[in-house]
Order: structure tokens, then C-alpha cells, then sequence
């Protein structure tokens, strides 16, 4: 019942906020025909009611709550609609506040001579503001629709990265990193075995994973599984859990249910030949010489997000290794304890941002809502002798797109 509540309140905000957006709507459309007048309004209702209908039908329809289609997409659109129109009502009620105040100045100086009124005694209406309001609105809306062409667009990132610490015999050393596959919003296996394809032909000397191999469940990998068991490197791959795998976000039938999924998913890593590390670490040797390699279960700093991350399990036994590499899902795990707890660590790579999957990213320029959540959220960071790589996700959760923000496969050249 309370969760019917929260989507009765969700349509009822929708719906006041379609009303406020018609107001500049049949503004901006007052010189028109009558005919189009009629066909604008009519397809602008039409849409919100469809929108207001799938709202209200959500907790009762068990298919739309199953549905890959409506989760990936529908709902996707849903909240473009709804942060669309927010967008547009800023502009809406900067107009409002205008009109509010011009209003106050006619009651307070009456006499002043200044004509704020029109000739029905009523302040109109910018349409200026309003064509800036439906046109930034509609063109946030029209960015998301584009975006879903984006989200198998794979990029390739080649990073070289020079630690006076590194042995000589791992100078040179080509790893991939990959994170956030989530395999249960893929829908086309082709785009995906390009994706693997293009991972391949790097041809790296390791190959490192970390984490959100699933949405929430181990079966949506079966059948991805035999995609992702050609992911090999002479050195091996590695891999970590990410704050998904763990099944938290589902209402499982018993806590027995739950466990015997993540399990499922660790058997699915080494069906794979990934070598799954646990709070645990490996040493890589190569001509006599050693490395450390630490992989931490998830572990964010963010208070909804589970520490289950044991750095005091995984970093025991690799003091006397001259250079360490952590994988970490969780970024923010850097500044809240690597950094200020175990400086000895050279390279943390994380994923878990994805970037949002909706940015701004060129040579001179970064940005993405979610740095207002994370300080460290897409590619390098480096404080004194430590550098963290965030890699921005090679598959996608929620929005099934990617604005800005591209898949990406991360080629890490140690120097």
C-alpha cells in the first residue's frame, strides 16, 4: 500500500506540473491556427495522460515491474518527461516572479506613472521566457531519446601511467580494465560481442575487472556468460564484486535465497576462468620479480551503500612488495581509507559511477551531475605518489543510454 501511496503522489506532482507547462504552451502557440492549435494541445494532453496512466498502473501491473522493455526504456522516458518539464518550470517561474513583482510595484508606488499593467489589467506572460523554457526542456528530452543510440558505443581510453617504484621486469606492462557489464540491461548480444571483440584486440597483459557483473541477479549472465569467457590475458584476469552483485537491491523470498544467488554469481566468475578475489590479494611475478595485486569486495564512504570491503584481510603479506594495484569498486573508498590509511597502495582502479551515463566531457572540460555525489568519478586522479583511475562503465543501469558520457574500455600502460 505505501508503496501504491508513493506512485499516487509521484502522478499527482506529474500531473500539477503539466498543468503549469500548458500554461506557456498555449502561450506560445496563440498565433497559430486554430487548427494547430487544437492538434498541439490535444497531443500534449494525450501524452501527459498516457504518461499519468503508466504511473498509476506500476504497482498494480506486475508485467511493467518485469518488464525489460519498460524498465530500460519506458520508465527511462517517464523520468525524462518529468526532469524536462522541471527544467522548463525553472524558466516558468523566474516569468511568474516577474510578473509577481511587477504586480507588487503597481499595488506599493500606484502613482508612480510607470505602466505595468496591459489593457486587461493583468501582467502578461514573456513569451520569450517560455519559448526558453519548453525549448530547454524539450531539448533535454530530445538529448536523453538520442542518447539510447549511444550506449554500445564503445570507447577505447589508453592511459600511460610512470611509478618510480614499478620493478623493472613490469615496465611496460599493458592491463585492460573493464567495469559495470551489468548484463541484465543488455538487449542486443551483437553490439556486446563487439564490445568483448574490441577488449580483445588490445591484446593486454592483464585483463582486471571491477565489479557490477549483474543488475541483482546471477541468471541474468547466462546468457552473456560465453561472451565474456573469451575475456582471457596471458596473465590472467581478475575480478571484484560491485555494490549490485550482492543482491541488495531485491526483495528476496529468504536470506537463503539471496546467498545462494551470490554464490551462483561467484561460480559464474570462475566458469569464466576469472580468478574472483575477495578480500584477498595476489602477487604477479614476472622474471623474478613481484607485484601485488589487492582485490576488496564493495566498499563505498556513501551511508546507503554496504562496506563490505576488508582492507585488513586483503592487505597482509604484500608490505615487502615495492608496488601495489587495488581494485576497488566504489571510488570514494580512496579518500575515506586508502589514502589516509595505506599510502603504500600506487594505483586504485574503481568503476561504480558510470559518469552518470550524461555529461560533458572534451579536452578543457569535465562535468557531470554526479560530481555533486562523488569528488572522484571518471578517469585519473593522482595525489602525490597515489593515482586512481575511475573507468566509466562498459554497460549502463537504469537510463538504457549514454549522453556524453561513452562506454569505456580503459588501456593502462605502466611506466
Amino acid at each position: 500500500m505505501r508503496n501504491a501511496t508513493t506512485w499516487w503522489i509521484i502522478a499527482l506532482v506529474m500531473f500539477l506540473l503539466d498543468l503549469y507547462v500548458y500554461q506557456a504552451l498555449r502561450l506560445v502557440s496563440q498565433n497559430a491556427t486554430e487548427k494547430a492549435r487544437m492538434v498541439i494541445h490535444i497531443a500534449y494532453w494525450v501524452i501527459s495522460a498516457l504518461t499519468l496512466a503508466t504511473i498509476l498502473s506500476f504497482p498494480y501491473v506486475q508485467a511493467l515491474q518485469t518488464s525489460r522493455v519498460f524498465r530500460n526504456y519506458i520508465f527511462s522516458i517517464l523520468v525524462g518527461l518529468f526532469f524536462a518539464k522541471i527544467l522548463g518550470s525553472v524558466f516558468f517561474l523566474a516569468d511568474d516572479l516577474r510578473r509577481g513583482a511587477l504586480w507588487l510595484m503597481t499595488k506599493i508606488f500606484p502613482d508612480t506613472g510607470v505602466r505595468y499593467m496591459d489593457e486587461t489589467s493583468s501582467i502578461p506572460r514573456s513569451t520569450f521566457l517560455s519559448w526558453v523554457g519548453l525549448g530547454i526542456g524539450g531539448g533535454l528530452f530530445g538529448t536523453l531519446l538520442y542518447g539510447f543510440n549511444n550506449k554500445y558505443n564503445y570507447q577505447v581510453l589508453k592511459v600511460r601511467l610512470k611509478f618510480n617504484n614499478l620493478p623493472p621486469a613490469f615496465r611496460g606492462l599493458k592491463l585492460v580494465q573493464i567495469s559495470d557489464i551489468h548484463s541484465g540491461s543488455f538487449q542486443d548480444k551483437k553490439a556486446v560481442e563487439h564490445g568483448v571483440n574490441m577488449v580483445l584486440q588490445q591484446k593486454a597483459d592483464l585483463i582486471l575487472f571491477t565489479g557490477d557483473l549483474v543488475n541483482d541477479r546471477a541468471v541474468e549472465m547466462d546468457d552473456y556468460k560465453d561472451l565474456f569467457s573469451r575475456v582471457q590475458a596471458p596473465m590472467g584476469v581478475y575480478s571484484i564484486l560491485g555494490n549490485h552483485d550482492y543482491g541488495d537491491y531485491v526483495s528476496w523470498p529468504s536470506e537463503a535465497v539471496k546467498a545462494a544467488n551470490l554464490e551462483a554469481l561467484k561460480k559464474v566468475h570462475a566458469d569464466m576462468g576469472w580468478r574472483l578475489l575477495m578480500n584477498e590479494h595476489v602477487l604477479l611475478e614476472k622474471d623474478g620479480q613481484q607485484i601485488a595485486l589487492l582485490g576488496i569486495e564493495n566498499w563505498g564512504a556513501k551511508g546507503r551503500f554496504p562496506k563490505y570491503g576488508k582492507m585488513n584481510l586483503a592487505y597482509p603479506g604484500t608490505e615487502k612488495i615495492p608496488f601495489k594495484l587495488l581494485m576497488s569498486h566504489d571510488p570514494s573508498h580512496w579518500d575515506a581509507e586508502i589514502k589516509p590509511h595505506y599510502p603504500d597502495i600506487d594505483l586504485v582502479l574503481a568503476g561504480h559511477t558510470h559518469g552518470m551515463q550524461f555529461g560533458v566531457e572534451n579536452p578543457y572540460f569535465k562535468w557531470s551531475p554526479v560530481q555533486w555525489m562523488y569528488k572522484e568519478w571518471a578517469g585519473l586522479y593522482e595525489d602525490g605518489k597515489q593515482k586512481l583511475y575511475v573507468n566509466r562503465g562498459f554497460g549502463f543501469i537504469g537510463y538504457p543510454g549514454r549522453v556524453g558520457i561513452l562506454p569505456e574500455i580503459t588501456v593502462i600502460e605502466l611506466v
